[in-house]
């Protein structure tokens, strides 16, 4: 997702993270292909199989995938030394990359039997193998700054997530914990949505958003005092959950990641007014809207909650912020960031022995800017079609959003793919 074009290259193998790369394409089509042929679903309780795959798929298989890949460039970027282990990162890739489907089948067809228990299994075992590797390679290191503390903070919590997540589906079958696995969702999922996505995008985020733009603009106590705004809603809002569970305290917990958002919106914006490279590519501005759909779903969490001391809950409020932040927040970060990235991957993969002997190509020339700019149009058009389909529960206009959706997915597997089959070639 994100990386540093200079540095990545000298510090971890390619073999070690294109196979994430490819796995969040493929994931990101298979979740598309299943919105298509489930638009009946989206019109019935967003409790129910196919859109809880269709969700974990998003979640883990797209992602989840996409970024532990990433991580596994850029933490050597930001610590300034290599990582510790490519074998234990080839292992979380193969244990998660078979994990997911299992999990994401019994969620389909609601069996919550071996396939999702031994997924659930293999997908904890590749986030603590991720985790030991990120932790050994800052030990031996000696090195901290705020963005390495963003990103080890947030792969703590992917792993608590991923562990309630665990404790929920032998809760299906097995009563392990005191009430029934659906009241939990909630907690399991913003654990994620805030502990993993929003700390690692922002950690990341607040790192290379200036790099690109060739910005001059640092501000590490900012940064600091997101981290701790952050964390507090979290924390704040686990222990509203488990032991006062009231609406409105929720609120608190509200306030503190929005002023978090906010201030992370503050310094993109300062390292915007103050980059050198005056001229933001489409790759960039698509990375540049994610920043900005990033206050979309915390206006539909204070709408819910807001709708929640009024009324009862309304499923389809629940559907769209889910959307907004999988569909929406999640993918526009990787669609933009993927063509700023490998690129560079494929291209010293392919180029490295031939760098300064002569010109060779240009890694932005290694996609079709075309497909880029078609997939752009078809991911926003399905995005804003789908938002409106729901409000309207129109099944006509959710299955023209979710073809859009997949013509996206399409374009943007394409694309990838013309960079995974790129070779050596002479200017």
């Amino acid at each position: 997702m994100f990386s540093d074009n200079n540095n990545l290259v000298k510090n971890t193998s390619h073999k070690v993270v294109l196979p994430f790369y490819l796995y969040a394409a493929f994931a990101f089509l298979a979740a598309t292909i299943l919105l298509f042929l489930s638009t009946n679903a989206l019109n019935q309780h967003y409790f129910n199989p196919k859109i809880m795959a269709i969700t974990h798929i998003m979640a883990l298989g797209w992602g989840t995938m996409m970024i532990l890949g990433a991580s596994h460039q850029l933490v050597p970027v930001i610590i300034e030394g290599k990582l510790f282990s490519n074998i234990l990162a080839h292992f979380s890739f193969i244990t998660a990359a078979i994990g997911i489907p299992l999990l994401a089948y019994g969620f389909y067809v609601f069996n919550m039997g071996w396939p999702a228990q031994w997924g659930a299994i293999l997908i904890n075992t590749a986030i603590l193998s991720y985790l030991g590797n990120l932790t050994l390679s800052m030990i031996k290191r000696k090195k901290v700054n705020v963005h390495a503390t963003f990103v080890l903070t947030a792969a703590l919590w992917l792993f608590v997530t991923t562990l309630v997540g665990l404790l929920l589906v032998y809760n299906f079958s097995d009563p392990i914990l005191p009430t029934d696995s659906l009241h939990y969702l909630s907690l399991h999922a913003h654990l994620g949505i805030i502990g993993w996505f929003l700390l690692l995008v922002i950690g990341v985020g607040s790192r290379l958003i200036p790099m690109f733009l060739i910005s001059k603009y640092s501000n590490t106590k900012l940064l600091w005092l997101i981290f701790g705004l952050i964390n507090a809603g979290l924390l704040t809002f686990i222990i509203f959950f488990l032991y006062v569970p009231q609406i409105s305290f929720y609120l608190i917990s509200f306030a503190s990641i929005l002023f978090g958002i906010g201030s992370f919106g503050y310094y993109c914006y300062h390292s915007f007014k103050q980059r050198i490279r005056k001229k933001v590519d489409e790759i960039m501005k698509i990375s540049l809207l994610s920043v900005i759909m990033m206050f979309l779903p915390v206006i539909l969490l204070f709408t819910i909650i807001v709708w929640l001391l009024i009324n009862s809950i309304n499923p389809q409020l629940v559907l769209v912020y889910g959307f907004v932040i999988f569909f929406g927040w999640i993918t526009a970060i990787i669609l933009g960031m993927t063509f700023k990235t490998l690129p560079f991957i494929v291209w010293n993969k392919v180029y490295h022995l031939q760098a300064g002997l002569g010109k060779t190509p240009n890694p932005k020339d290694m996609f079709s800017s075309k497909i880029f700019s078609l997939m752009s149009i078809a991911y926003l058009a399905g995005f804003i079609l789908f938002l409106i389909g729901v409000y309207l529960a129109n099944n006509l206009l959710l299955k023209l959003a979710s073809f859009l959706l997949l013509l996206a997915a399409l374009f943007y597997n394409w694309n990838v793919l013309k960079i995974f089959s790129h070779k050596s070639v002479k200017l």
